[in-house]
């Protein structure tokens, strides 16, 4: 393998000194790194996002074929999933966002070497065996947080194995474009990818490496729609023929939802903490027990709906004529995920939010009698509202729903949800789940240079 890849360099390298012009030489020598990082990001987003489909059908399939199997598959899954990362990989736990952020904010001379732990391919491993087995045992998360550590792990490693007469690349620059080229691929939303780049990882203008972002989002999007197809992550609900009043449950919705989502950003980040207080891997088994359990049983006894990621609901409410949910399902899409998430595991909270935000549009809309696609309007509006309570990014949320449904004349109605949902957040907890998980993992790469369980 190595004698391959220096035979590739030495080809290259071969094929550039033979370049006259200069100034194309270093434009294209600076943009390659960034093309293949985004070829190897979106065929790895499509076959996990496949894995992690056939995931969730395996789940379903057991649970109809014995709805008791569930009592077993959750625990085994639950437990599995958390042993991968102790053993293999502490820092693949969780989204894998925070990490991104906190890569980073790492990516300085002085602090390179811990950027490791956070970015690598053993967590790219580890990330989808991981995501795997929770989803599998009913798991309540998502694909697309994780998506986004594996890409940045991608563009790290391409960075790595550039030679010494490379122009020398930011790594900065490398894990803020994987990141979004990961993004842009999980979802197929590739403005979603840009904008989440600049509101959530950068934080600064992006002058210095916009154009690499733009072609890697690009690139990544283009290659996982030559492998998956050209598809919308929800497809095209009907929102025709609605009135200007709409705003006014948008309002109420968005309001809601964002109290919903950043309380339940608190009650992840108190479970996190209280956890830490668990003395040995017994007592952790235990809780993660004790949680697939709990999870399993409001599946079996209550609504199964409680288990996965939660597209199903949004599917279904979008759709179908069945458009509006029971009361305690918004509930249901909190418990899952509080206890999915912080079992130590890989997952993501991307599309639980994202459910749960729609299961919330539903109800309020069932309760205040909207048309169906009155409904289909409260639905996104909560979806939207919900991420940004959890995220605190209300133009990513904004535009990754926008481009998941296609529905450009709902625009305004979207930013007014991020936007309700951004300040209402705010009054609860100033910082987002990411944040605060960020400075945890700052905190402790910079108390060793090893990683903690």
């Amino acid at each position: 393998m190595m004698k391959l890849v220096q035979a590739i360099r030495k080809e290259i390298k071969h094929s550039f000194d033979n370049l006259r012009n200069e100034k194309l030489k270093y434009s294209l020598l600076q943009a390659i790194p960034f093309w293949i990082g985004s070829v190897i990001t979106g065929t790895i987003a499509v076959i996990y996002a496949q894995l992690f489909v056939w995931g969730e059908k395996v789940m379903n399939l057991i649970f109809d074929w014995n709805g008791w199997m569930i009592f077993i598959i959750a625990p085994i899954g639950f437990v599995l999933s958390w042993w991968l990362i102790q053993k293999f990989a502490p820092y693949a736990k969780g989204s894998g966002i925070p990490q991104v952020m906190a890569a980073v904010e790492l990516a300085n001379p002085k602090e390179n070497s811990k950027i490791k732990h956070l970015l690598s391919l053993k967590i790219l491993i580890i990330k989808i065996l991981s995501s795997l087995a929770l989803i599998l045992g009913g798991g309540a998360i998502g694909r697309e947080g994780p998506t986004i550590q594996i890409a940045g792990s991608v563009f790290r490693k391409v960075n790595e194995y550039l030679p010494d007469w490379w122009p020398k690349i930011s790594k900065k620059n490398m894990i803020l474009t994987g990141a979004a080229a990961g993004l842009s691929a999980a979802f197929n939303t590739p403005l979603g990818g840009i904008v989440f780049a600049v509101e959530e990882l950068a934080k600064t203008h992006i002058n210095y490496f916009k154009t690499a972002l733009f072609t890697a989002v690009i690139i990544a999007g283009l290659t996982a729609q030559t492998l998956a197809g050209s598809y919308l992550y929800l497809g095209y609900p009907k929102t025709a023929d609605v009135q200007l009043t709409i705003m006014f449950p948008v309002i109420l919705v968005s309001a809601i939802a964002g109290i919903m989502g950043s309380r339940l950003s608190l009650i992840m980040l108190k479970i996190t903490h209280w956890k830490k207080r668990l003395k040995n891997d017994k007592e952790q088994i235990i809780f993660l027990v004790a949680s697939a359990l709990i999870i399993a049983s409001l599946a079996f006894f209550v609504n199964r709906e409680i288990l996965g990621s939660g597209k199903a609901i949004m599917e279904r409410t979008l759709f179908t004529d069945n458009k509006h949910e029971d009361w305690y399902m918004p509930l249901f899409r909190m418990i899952g995920p509080a206890l999915s998430f912080t079992s130590g595991g890989a997952g993501g909270i991307f599309a639980p939010a994202l459910s749960a935000g729609a299961s919330l549009g539903s109800v309020i809309s069932g309760w205040i009698q909207l048309t169906p696609n009155e409904t289909n309007v409260m639905i996104l509006a909560g979806m939207v509202a919900f991420l940004t309570g959890i995220t605190r990014a209300p133009f990513t949320s904004a535009i990754i729903v926008l481009e998941m449904t296609d529905r450009h004349s709902l625009i305004f109605h979207l930013m007014l949800a991020g936007m309700v949902s951004s300040l209402i957040s705010m009054l609860i907890s100033k910082h987002s789940l990411y944040d605060q998980l960020k400075i945890n993992y700052l905190k402790e790469l910079r108390s060793t240079d090893s990683p903690t369980s």
